[in-house]
């Protein structure tokens, strides 16, 4: 059975943007950028709210000279995407269909049909998933940065035991955490 994984770039104080909705303290350079490409390679399905997705269909049409970029971007559109969206009409890239509730039993099947993992992105949408109890793995990118407000990485009031399973620091000061529930 395929895996749920959530993953995410965050400030050591748990935030995905600060409270200006800014997140540009998160870009990652390039040596975090392969390692984030390596991790996505394998995933066969991305599931988005309607504000992650317009954040990552920027991916469908980026051109860029740099390798690391080139690479992430032919990752992105060769998997399937999955939109949760009440209010979107249409989408503007391929292998993308708009779905108006997510539902925890209808992703459980998703993962047992899958012959790849998927990935849920974005706080709001991965909460969702968590509070369900469906989220196999957690993969975190910690930024040396406190932003003190703003959208928090995780959903407040779950409890869940996680086991690490791998660490990694960059040299930038990014810090990689991997974990999956008990």
């Amino acid at each position: 059975m395929a895996k749920l994984i959530y993953s995410a770039i965050a400030s050591l104080d748990g935030y995905i943007e600060d409270e200006h909705g800014k997140f540009d303290w998160a870009a990652p350079g390039d040596e975090v950028h392969a390692f984030i490409n390596d991790l996505e390679r394998p995933v066969g399905t991305h599931l988005y709210g309607r504000r992650m997705y317009e954040t990552m269909v920027f991916w469908e049409t980026v051109e860029d000279e740099s390798p690391v970029i080139r690479d992430f971007a032919e990752i992105w559109r060769a998997a399937d995407k999955i939109v949760y969206s009440k209010t979107l009409d249409s989408v503007s890239s391929a292998r993308t269909r708009i779905e108006r509730d997510f539902g925890a039993e209808a992703v459980r099947q998703l993962k047992e049909a899958a012959g790849q993992d998927l990935t849920v992105g974005g706080p709001a949408l991965a909460a969702h998933a968590i509070k369900a109890g469906i989220v196999d793995e957690y993969q975190f990118f910690f930024v040396p940065v406190l932003v003190g407000g703003g959208k928090r990485a995780l959903p407040e009031g779950v409890r869940a035991e996680l086991e690490l399973l791998e660490e990694h620091r960059f040299a930038s000061g990014v810090v990689f955490l991997r974990c999956r529930r008990r």
